[in-house]
């Protein structure tokens, strides 16, 4: 059910990253070829880094299919590339040197986001997935309510996605 007429190509996505990074993250050098593909459609994971596993020197970032929908605005989308460039500044699957041992550690994408001057892109994004994401979804996959994630068991604790921590 992805949007086949959608102007938001592989092409419009490596425009919206060179964007990115020659606004906000002209510092960060880039010491390998970094790619930006659609991958599979999520529930929960919007954008992911990795590097090649045929080439291993080639960053690949990865984003959700579902942001081909235009219901989805731009800056989610925007805020997604920012998050995983995030990542790679850090030293996460870039040649760049690894600037803490978790990516996520102490709220530091926030943090970069508000240095980069773009906390209120991470604000208007988690908002905008707060309200709107299970809308989304339910025209994706067979969601019946609005929980979408379902505890196996008791025991087992489903993280929340970064949307809906407190703030």
């Amino acid at each position: 059910m992805l949007v086949k007429d959608s102007y938001r190509d592989r092409e419009w996505l490596e425009n919206l990253l060179g964007d990115i990074w020659y606004k906000h993250f002209i510092d960060v050098p880039q010491q390998n070829d970094v790619r930006i593909v659609y991958g599979r459609k999520a529930k929960r994971q919007l954008g992911s880094i990795k590097l090649d596993p045929k080439d291993r020197i080639t960053s690949i970032i990865t984003i959700n299919p579902i942001f081909q929908d235009l219901e989805v605005p731009e800056f989610v989308v925007r805020a997604t590339i920012v998050h995983e460039m995030t990542h790679y500044a850090h030293g996460f699957n870039s040649p760049l040197e690894q600037k803490q041992q978790h990516p996520h550690s102490g709220g530091v994408i926030r943090q970069e986001f508000a240095e980069r001057g773009l906390e209120q892109l991470f604000i208007d994004q988690r908002e905008w997935l707060r309200h709107n994401w299970i809308g989304v979804l339910q025209r994706y996959f067979d969601i019946k309510s609005t929980r979408y994630v379902v505890r196996r068991s008791s025991n087992i604790r489903v993280p929340r996605p970064f949307w809906q921590w407190p703030d």
